[in-house]
């Protein structure tokens, strides 16, 4: 059964403040029925969903430090929707558009409605392209969102890359399950069956996002027996609070979502008003180690501006002691601790 045609939220003249215009004149905006029930307000500065999807006059500044491509996507795509930085996996890019635009996205300079999908021959390009790195272990769904794109032609890329046999793990990362859950029909998942490992990779921020909807979806996935892990962007006035962290990645893991990635924000041009300092999220991340199962606990990751990958920037726990005997290791209360060296860490 086909779901009902969704309807997208009315915000084209959401106050009379021509800052805001001047924001929806640049980049795109748009917010589905279900993520405007999440919010408990429209204040930006008040509710942690309105503040992730509603435009805000802080978009407007941008400082020297921000890049068009702040992860250089761009430098390695050999063809047209294909990302590769990594040997054995690449991105697929199929669709540049999404069911709603996040304010502080990475791609916000490429990605919106008027923004193409690939071709049929621009997608077979990449298909060929996969098909002739044999290195390429894994490929990772992106854009825009996968899982906008219908369950046929969602099928016609599955049978693509399943006929692939170097390609050995296929991965989505969507904002769909959580923004737009009624999207996620029963032929959606059928059209992700394969005998290779498939992994949903869903992407929430705050704890209020997980309503029942979004909880039903999960399950669907999980019934056809299908991973899921999460990833989250590190966001002042979002979830820049230990304990709020800590609700979203209990909630996750209740719904047998692994926490995966909590990313440092990129430097994408006008999202200043939503970045912290490393040194800030380390110490988020030093106050949840002891507060949070290993289990529900995700890698703290700054993606390198320019290209050249993500790296863990989780505080560091351990370090040579001064008097060059040993080390010390601090607890996640911050005392710290002599380790003696080893035979194996002797000089």
């Amino acid at each position: 059964m086909q779901a009902k045609k969704r309807q997208k939220a009315d915000i084209s003249n959401p106050t009379n403040d021509p800052a805001i215009a001047a924001v929806m004149e640049r980049y795109a905006v748009s917010v589905t029925e279900h993520v405007l029930s999440a919010m408990e307000t429209h204040d930006t500065l008040a509710d942690p969903v309105a503040r992730q999807y509603l435009p805000a006059a802080d978009e407007l500044v941008n400082t020297p430090e921000e890049l068009d491509d702040p992860i250089g996507d761009d430098a390695h795509s050999p063809v047209k929707g294909i990302v590769h930085r990594y040997p054995d996996r690449v991105l697929l890019k199929p669709v540049h558009v999404c069911a709603v635009y996040c304010r502080f996205c990475f791609r916000r300079e490429k990605v919106g409605p008027g923004s193409e999908a690939l071709s049929a021959d621009e997608l077979a390009a990449a298909i060929d392209y996969i098909k002739n790195a044999p290195q390429v272990w894994e490929v990772i769904l992106t854009g825009g969102d996968p899982f906008v794109l219908s369950a046929r032609r969602l099928r016609d890329i599955m049978t693509a890359l399943n006929a692939i046999p170097h390609v050995q793990v296929i991965r989505f990362h969507t904002r769909v399950p959580v923004a737009d859950p009624v999207r996620i029909t029963d032929d959606v998942i059928a059209a992700l069956e394969s005998e290779k490992a498939v992994y949903v990779v869903l992407h929430a921020n705050h704890a209020q996002e997980l309503t029942d909807s979004v909880k039903t979806c999960v399950r669907k996935f999980i019934a056809a027996g299908i991973p899921l892990l999460s990833q989250s962007a590190l966001l002042r006035g979002v979830n820049d609070k230990p304990e709020v962290l800590e609700n979203l990645f209990r909630a996750l893991t209740a719904m047998k979502v692994k926490p995966y990635y909590l990313h440092h924000p990129d430097l994408a041009p006008g999202t200043s008003h939503f970045r912290l300092t490393i040194a800030e999220g380390q110490d988020i991340m030093r106050r949840l180690q002891g507060r949070v199962s290993g289990v529900a606990l995700p890698r703290y990751m700054l993606d390198i501006p320019g290209g050249h990958g993500k790296v863990p920037v989780e505080p560091r726990w351990i370090a040579p002691a001064q008097d060059g005997d040993g080390y010390t290791v601090r607890d996640y209360r911050g005392n710290s601790h002599p380790y003696e060296k080893t035979r194996k860490d002797g000089d």
